[in-house]
């Protein structure tokens, strides 16, 4: 008889497995790519089955420009954990019922009750970004959420939510490819919507309304993290790198939890005028 011969754990990936394309961005292959993600979520189920002893409750919110890769990070981080105790919350345009509603309302009955991991795929920023952007909302609105948004999240991680937000930031050349080749795909169809039209020619207004909300909403206890997004590899590996930093669990591979600060950084205001940020 022989005997069956163990699953080996993919190595990790080298500098040499990556490459600089014609615009200096560095790019991982492929096969560098799935050899780092499979130990990087090897390491993401370590983490939640702590969190889940504990009882923790970890909120992790992603916002950014349409097509910045919110969608692909988040199906990365979470396949392969556990369905019971993760929830993606992805909110459609609010009714009239909730438009009539205090603003943070529809976002609370999601939060994470005890040893619960919920990512939101856009939050309560909608009001800073599309919104103030499309004109959904009014300008006393959106002063009006500058000063609770800060407010409503110290609540949040007074209550013992662990509150981590991304920025996912991305070109307006690369968001432009994306958004055609998403136009073109029949699989991606259902991402299509009347915004993306204007995510283009309103690209400056988005600009200003991303350094805005970063520079009012960027606090001491509820902080922005930055991500490179147009290199989408490096994206999603970084942000898991940056996820698996911010917590302590039985048999951590401290290598692994290592991310990149060319690609996550924590936002400071230096950011909106000396680069950092695509303009």
């Amino acid at each position: 008889m022989t005997k069956t011969a163990k699953k080996r754990k993919p190595p990790a990936a080298t500098p040499r497995d990556q490459h600089d394309d014609d615009n200096g961005r560095t790019h991982i292959d492929r096969e560098s790519y799935q050899n780092d993600l499979y130990a990087l979520q090897v390491e993401l189920v370590k983490l939640q089955r702590r969190i889940i002893e504990r009882g923790g409750k970890v909120l992790i919110v992603l916002e950014g420009r349409d097509a910045a890769g919110k969608d692909g990070a988040i199906k990365r981080v979470t396949e392969h954990l556990s369905p019971r105790e993760t929830r993606i919350v992805a909110l459609p345009k609010p009714s009239d019922r909730e438009q009539s509603e205090w603003y943070y309302q529809r976002f609370v009955q999601h939060l994470p009750a005890a040893s619960e991991t919920v990512f939101f795929n856009r939050s309560w920023y909608n009001r800073a970004g599309v919104e103030r952007v499309m004109g959904f909302c009014s300008k006393e609105e959106l002063q009006d959420f500058f000063e609770t948004a800060p407010v409503f999240e110290g609540m949040l991680v007074r209550s013992g939510i662990r509150l981590i937000k991304y920025y996912l930031d991305v070109s307006k050349l690369e968001q432009k490819r994306r958004l055609d080749a998403r136009r073109r795909d029949p699989l991606k169809q259902w991402k299509i919507s009347p915004i993306d039209a204007a995510a283009q020619s309103k690209w400056k207004a988005y600009s200003r309304a991303r350094n805005e909300m970063l520079a009012l909403t960027h606090t001491a206890i509820s902080p922005w993290m930055v991500v490179k997004g147009d290199d989408k590899r490096a994206a999603r590996l970084n942000l898991i790198r940056d996820i698996l930093s911010r917590f302590d669990y039985p048999k951590k591979d401290h290598s692994l939890a290592v991310p990149d600060p060319q690609v996550v950084f924590h936002f400071e205001d230096r950011h909106l005028t000396r680069g950092g940020l695509y303009p």
